[in-house]
């Protein structure tokens, strides 16, 4: 593990910096609201664990990550699902054509549980701003990719 943003105190204990948060509006889906909850009881987990082994740089982590879940938790706001025959969405499952002819579907998510390699991605992030608000048929240009929406789910 690399050591160049870890600082140690007088007591030889790690000082971790903070996780960043983001300055967007933290909206989450079902499942999102549920993955930070998650997260919370995780990192509350262990920090318990490491509070009874004396695990200082256990305490120190554990601690920097509820401090962001819990952050993340009581910002959360949660958003109903996308209306049908609305266009693009926040949570809307949207598949593109590319003009190489690949297919690709995205769920459009909040940034904690955006995951491109699993197919969502956040919406803040420049392809998920492209598609907002665009219905089937729309082309979409986003960077060098262009695509035309052939579904909205």
């Amino acid at each position: 593990m690399s050591r160049a943003f870890v600082k140690e105190t007088d007591d030889g204990a790690e000082e971790l910096p903070e996780k960043l948060v983001s300055a967007h509006r933290n909206l989450v889906t079902a499942a999102g609201l549920a993955m930070i909850d998650a997260e919370v009881a995780k990192a509350q987990t262990a920090l318990a664990q490491a509070q009874t082994d004396n695990d200082r740089a256990g305490i120190a982590r554990a601690s920097r990550d509820l401090r962001y879940w819990a952050h993340r938790q009581s910002s959360a706001e949660l958003q109903a699902g996308p209306q049908p025959d609305a266009g693009v969405q926040f949570g809307s499952r949207v598949t593109l054509e590319r003009e190489d002819g690949r297919r690709v579907t995205y769920a459009i998510v909040g940034e904690d549980e955006a995951n491109p390699a699993s197919g969502s991605i956040s919406y803040v992030s420049p392809l998920a701003q492209a598609l907002l608000g665009k219905d089937q048929g729309d082309a979409v240009r986003a960077g060098a990719m262009v695509g035309e929406i052939i579904a909205i789910d």
